[in-house]
């Protein structure tokens, strides 16, 4: 009897003990709750969970000018608060300077539902906008010369041109070559940017007692050729536009104007750093973060491509590499080397 006593005043014990630990357990207060908050549970906040932004990037192809637009833009996100795996997911794609696969790109991004588009580089732009107008899903461009010749200047879309400053070209050509006479130039045929900055050229050189010798192309294999014709007409010098076809070879193109002795001035610092021997040009990282800045403004609601006329990047720096002079023996008057940057420095 007293053994069976024992038994059940062991029992009740437990089932105190028991149930205590339940209680416990179920505490809307405790401090380990792994629970995320904002999803409607007892216990939680009432306010939402963050908003995730699903944003799709079409590069037209890889070079140093498109690569710093894409790292600056993502740059202008993450100061507006969008940083890419945490509140931000990023699906970048490159069409390897094929327009065909900068639709594939558009139409895939438009399937996703994508929140907003970035085109970079015309083609890009263009394809992504074609993309998203039956959806109305807002496309941010960059690196765009001339937006109302691509027909990129209405709509729910907005970005940054990034036009040449041509005449700041023309003067730093003038500046180191005092005799230059004929300044050649190899552009796409097809590419918008490119047919815009060579009417600027042509418009602009007599005032600089020059003349421009083209030569265009239709693809990236005729390039290096253009090249030699031009080198056969006599120019004194080449001036590379932001022409995406004609960049993605610029080290073949140096090879030969470096044996033929013509020196190649660039666009932007990159152009530079690869062995032009100087130039008037942009910094794509700040013409990016401002691209960036400007998407961020749309997809928090803030405002709409709409409210957002596209901007225009009229500053520019000038730009030399000094080995690169040298080899031309070309020297720097001093009003061009107290403004320049060093692209090597």
């Amino acid at each position: 009897m007293k053994t069976l006593k024992k038994f059940m005043a062991a029992m009740l014990a437990l089932s105190v003990v028991l149930a205590l630990t339940a209680c416990g357990g179920s505490s809307s207060g405790s401090s380990g709750s792994s629970e995320p908050s904002g999803n409607g549970g007892s216990g939680g906040s009432d306010e939402p969970a963050p908003e995730h932004y699903h944003i799709g990037i079409s590069q037209y192809g890889e070079h140093a000018s498109l690569d710093n637009c894409r790292i600056g833009f993502l740059q202008g996100l993450e100061e507006a608060g969008l940083v890419e795996g945490e509140n931000l997911t990023v699906d970048y794609q490159n069409a390897g300077f094929d327009d065909s696969i900068a639709t594939q790109i558009g139409q895939t991004f438009s399937a996703g539902n994508v929140a907003l588009m970035v085109g970079i580089a015309t083609p890009s732009a263009v394809a992504c906008f074609a993309a998203a107008e039956d959806k109305d899903i807002p496309v941010i461009f960059t690196a765009i010369t001339d937006p109302v010749g691509a027909k990129l200047d209405s709509g729910n879309i907005t970005g940054t041109s990034d036009v040449l400053p041509v005449e700041g070209q023309l003067q730093l050509i003038r500046d180191l070559q005092p005799n230059a006479k004929n300044v050649g130039i190899v552009y796409t045929t097809s590419e918008a940017n490119s047919v815009y900055s060579i009417g600027v050229y042509e418009e602009k050189a007599p005032d600089y007692g020059l003349t421009i010798e083209t030569v265009g192309v239709t693809s990236q294999a005729e390039v290096t050729q253009a090249v030699d014709t031009l080198i056969s007409r006599g120019v004194d010098c080449i001036s590379n536009l932001t022409d995406n076809t004609v960049v993605g070879v610029l080290p073949a193109i140096l090879e030969k104007t470096n044996e033929a002795g013509v020196p190649v001035y660039g666009s932007e610092i990159e152009q530079m750093k690869l062995g032009c021997v100087a130039g008037a040009g942009l910094d794509y990282i700040k013409l990016g973060i401002q691209t960036g800045q400007m998407a961020a403004k749309v997809l928090k609601g803030e405002a709409t491509c709409q409210d957002l006329p596209y901007e225009v990047i009229e500053n520019y720096d000038l730009y030399i590499n000094s080995e690169a002079l040298d080899a031309m023996g070309l020297s720097v008057p001093a009003k061009v080397a107290d403004a320049a940057i060093e692209a090597n420095g």
